[in-house]
């Protein structure tokens, strides 16, 4: 049984992954901005209140923890805003890299203390971030964004790597959930998916960039 810490978790495909590990055994750390009914309902140990973009934030988070050590962080809080050429929102575009770049980065280096040696990190990217793989463009920040994780990811595989620290970049598939208006799989197969992964994960695979189904795409 590990000790899981996963964020933004109160609904969509973070809050399948909190049943699922639940559903098996583990114990949760269930990190949100706002806990929903259906999180608490999960029997996690829920820390809410905390937004991943806001360092003051993620330092609470980091002192609720004194003590505890975590087997796995599952780096998984998100957002998306849609955008265009010709009417391009700056300011929303920072905001998904606040969110979905330096998010993931902000809290694996606030828990590295608290992260077990031989460990895992796995961060929720996304094939949309792939240069290779773009083949419709649109959507400029959340693409930048996931690209952008993608290298930190990276840089996390080489910092953690004297520790025996794995680390995962890891994309679910297009899921049915509020960001992707209900389109796509259903998210408790996507979270299935995500946890195996996370499972296979070894110092030798460390640093891919994985589909949930298990298939390496492409930078």
């Amino acid at each position: 049984m590990s000790t899981v810490l996963i964020t933004g978790c109160n609904r969509g495909i973070g809050l399948e992954i909190v049943r699922q590990l639940r559903q098996r055994g583990d114990t949760v750390i269930a990190v949100c901005r706002q806990a929903s009914d259906e999180l608490r309902a999960l029997d996690a140990d829920i820390i809410d209140g905390i937004d991943v973009a806001d360092a003051a934030s993620v330092e609470r988070l980091a002192a609720s923890l004194a003590g505890r050590t975590i087997d796995v962080l599952i780096n998984n809080a998100g957002i998306l805003r849609g955008d265009h050429f010709g009417d391009l929102d700056y300011d929303a575009m920072l905001e998904q890299f606040r969110v979905n770049t330096l998010g993931p980065l902000r809290v694996t280096e606030a828990l590295a203390g608290h992260l077990a040696d031989g460990g895992k990190v796995a961060i929720v990217s996304s094939r949309v971030g792939s240069v290779e793989d773009n083949g419709s463009g649109g959507n400029y920040g959340y693409r930048a964004s996931k690209a952008a994780v993608n290298q930190v990811g990276m840089n996390l595989k080489h910092e953690l790597a004297p520790r025996g620290i794995s680390v995962a970049l890891l994309h679910p598939g297009l899921v049915a959930t509020s960001m992707t208006g209900g389109r796509g799989i259903d998210p408790a197969t996507a979270a299935g998916g995500l946890i195996a992964r996370i499972d296979e994960l070894t110092p030798a695979t460390s640093g891919g960039f994985w589909h949930a189904e298990g298939y390496r795409l492409p930078w």
